[in-house]
């Protein structure tokens, strides 16, 4: 059987390097809210940015229509395969736009993705209000249960466990909720 071999030029492009970008706040929270809403690392969230070309290249011929606005800019270093930052260094210099431009434009991108994510946390924290009162009508059951047919009765242990399993659903959809509490602070 032949198998395909990486190439020298493959791996090297999956290497990881630093590179440093001045960015606004905005831009640099929008990153971090989605690597840790959506539990995905930076450097992925770049790659994915940055190496669709066709994307790329669009917002840098747009660049010379806009104004990249002088506002207050942080300088960060993040982690992105050599592959990215290649791409990026060579649509930057094709179309004689500003590195740190073609980044900010690109992070934009995330914004409706952002928008979307806070919606469904809002109806989310709904859901969990509503599983909420279904554990307690369940506990009243519980005790009801425990009452008309005393704790050893089969039927009373299969619901006990059932409520259990409610509780740890609960526990485990609050703390996905407290989680991405971070996407309302954008």
């Amino acid at each position: 059987m032949l198998l395909p071999k990486p190439s020298s030029s493959d791996l090297r492009g999956k290497q990881s390097v630093r590179a440093t970008f001045k960015l606004t706040e905005k831009s640099i929270h929008a990153i971090n809210i989605v690597s840790v809403h959506l539990g995905i690392k930076q450097k992925s969230l770049f790659d994915h940015l940055i190496e669709d070309k066709k994307c790329l290249k669009l917002i840098a011929s747009g660049i010379k229509d806009v104004v990249f606005e002088k506002q207050n800019r942080i300088q960060k270093t993040y982690v992105l395969s050599r592959r990215t930052l290649l791409s990026l260094d060579q649509t930057a210099k094709n179309f004689n736009a500003p590195r740190d431009a073609i980044v900010e434009f690109s992070i934009q991108r995330l914004i409706p993705v952002i928008t979307g994510e806070r919606e469904k946390h809002r109806k989310r924290k709904i859901i969990l209000n509503e599983v909420k009162k279904h554990l307690e009508h369940g506990e009243k059951i519980l005790q009801k249960a425990e009452k008309l047919l005393g704790e050893v009765d089969p039927v009373y242990g299969k619901f006990e466990a059932v409520m259990d399993a409610c509780k740890n659903g609960l526990n485990n959809i609050e703390t996905f909720i407290e989680k991405g509490e971070i996407i309302e602070e954008f």
